[in-house]
């Protein structure tokens, strides 16, 4: 056998870092131990037995490494799990136990998660339960199903959601099934409408009959950074130093707001970031923020609430916003001297951020870069490549 075929059955490498790889093995040790042991008390704190299943293991494996897999999401794993132990135990029920009752319970088990939508790998292995476990899981039958299947799978999930959650991992990982304006119009987000778009990847899904182990949304994903990762390989890569506006304008917290107004209105910018003693961004402050506070969505009287939102109360207390830090929208995002100005694309053309402070290796204030700053620079980096 070749080198090149024998390559073909050796795994592909793990792309899971160190650090991701302990979590998952955390993740997967407290949850089937707070299973079991939640189980135990729940159901027979006085006996020896061990409520705790063996296709739980193979659950957690999905729950923890795999969250954003479509087949480890909450009614995958509780509706999976438990349907497949129907399967099983109707299967026991009507044909007994044997080796050929327990090859038909896996397969009305993928069956019966198929037309449930809740494709779940362990459910196999439960309904295989169901029929090998013995004359003690045949006894409990339905109860099996409905008290330890079910509470086994409801526990891992409901754990699975809190630690993933805590550890910075999205779950439940819900679909999103379209890119959506930040306008709140029909059309699509501004970055998918060159190259390939949402309509382009679900017809090519609908041609895929085999099932895939990513949702949608991370699939349209990694796509949309492969095409950005391509970009910079051909044109070369601009950083956000590279760019941004070096002499900003910015506020404190404690900046009286008309003369936040007053800088923002001399200057011809539309928002101010806002900076504590030690120059790193804490908020900022658009003209948005005036609008929103001021009520001046309404354009009847727009002067006169503007003159009443930015005109200091002289009240020690007030409900009215007398400073930069009250207005302002607190923890915005930034980057960072060296981040790609290709990153900045999705956040001004689909989040609708219009201005992104940028900051040093020790996060204090270094720029800023506005929606004209990206598309110039976009525009020079085209003109250059069509001019070579």
């Amino acid at each position: 056998m070749s080198d090149s075929s024998l390559a073909r059955w050796l795994p592909q490498p793990n792309n899971g870092s160190r650090r991701e790889q302990l979590r998952a093995c955390a993740g997967a040790i407290c949850g089937l131990l707070l299973t079991g042991l939640s189980c135990h008390f729940l159901l027979a704190p006085d006996s020896a037995s061990i409520y705790l299943i063996a296709p739980m293991g193979a659950s957690a494996v999905l729950l923890f490494c795999l969250p954003a897999s479509p087949l480890a999401q909450p009614w995958s794993v509780v509706g999976g799990n438990v349907m497949s132990g129907l399967a099983g135990v109707l299967c026991v029920k009507w044909l007994g136990a044997s080796v050929g009752v327990a090859a038909l319970a896996a397969c009305m088990a993928i069956a019966v998660m198929f037309l449930t939508r809740c494709l779940h790998p362990p459910g196999g292995a439960v309904a295989l339960t169901t029929v090998v476990g013995g004359a003690t899981v045949h006894a409990a039958g339905f109860e099996f199903v409905f008290i330890t299947v079910l509470f086994n799978s409801a526990i891992l999930v409901a754990f699975a959601v809190l630690y993933n959650n805590l550890t910075g991992r999205r779950y439940p990982h819900t679909q999103q099934l379209a890119s959506t304006h930040p306008h709140a119009t029909r059309d699509t987000a501004p970055s998918t409408r060159l190259g390939f778009s949402p309509d382009d990847l679900d017809a090519v899904l609908r041609q895929h009959s085999e099932v895939l182990d990513i949702s949608r949304d991370d699939l349209q994903a990694i796509f949309l950074q492969t095409e950005m990762r391509a970009y910079q390989r051909r044109f070369g890569v601009v950083t956000c130093a590279d760019i941004m506006s070096k002499d900003v304008l910015h506020v404190e917290f404690g900046t009286p707001l008309q003369q936040a107004w007053r800088r923002m209105r001399e200057h011809e910018v539309g928002a101010l970031p806002v900076v504590n003693r030690g120059m790193r961004v804490i908020g900022i402050l658009t003209q948005s923020d005036f609008l929103l506070h001021g009520g001046l969505d309404d354009y009847q009287g727009v002067r006169q609430r503007l003159q009443r939102l930015l005109q200091r109360s002289g009240l020690s207390h007030s409900d009215k916003p007398e400073v930069a830090g009250q207005l302002m929208t607190p923890k915005p995002h930034t980057a960072t001297l060296h981040t790609p100005i290709i990153d900045l694309v999705p956040l001004m053309a689909d989040a609708g951020y219009h201005h992104i402070p940028i900051v040093d290796d020790e996060g204090r204030l270094a720029g800023i870069i506005s929606q004209s700053d990206l598309m110039a620079a976009l525009y020079e980096t085209r003109f250059a490549e069509a001019a070579a």
